[in-house]
């Protein structure tokens, strides 16, 4: 089982795939004025839950996001839940 962890900028959202089939993704809402991705929704797909691929895509997502430079609005309940569970992150909220 292969994991594969992609920014897909035209569709402003972070994509996991396991053996190159989309498992799951997080999309985000960009403000470039402000250097703010509002993360406002995340999704695995039923047959790949349980498995951490949540997890594993928001993680991608906040590193990537922290290397571009933008602060993070977590409107999605899971990214806020993240946020609050993994500490090192919370430098990252947009005030």
């Amino acid at each position: 089982m292969t994991t594969r962890l992609e920014h897909n900028a035209a569709d402003t959202r972070y994509e996991i795939y396991i053996d190159d089939t989309l498992a799951g993704y997080a999309d985000y809402a960009e403000r470039e004025d402000t250097k703010v991705r509002d993360f406002n929704h995340t999704v695995t797909f039923p047959e790949f839950r349980g498995q951490g691929i949540a997890g594993k895509v928001v993680k991608f997502a906040l590193d990537e996001t922290r290397t571009a430079g933008y602060t993070v609005l977590p409107t999605c309940w899971y990214v806020d839940k993240y946020i609050a569970e993994h500490r090192e992150y919370a430098d990252l909220l947009a005030g």
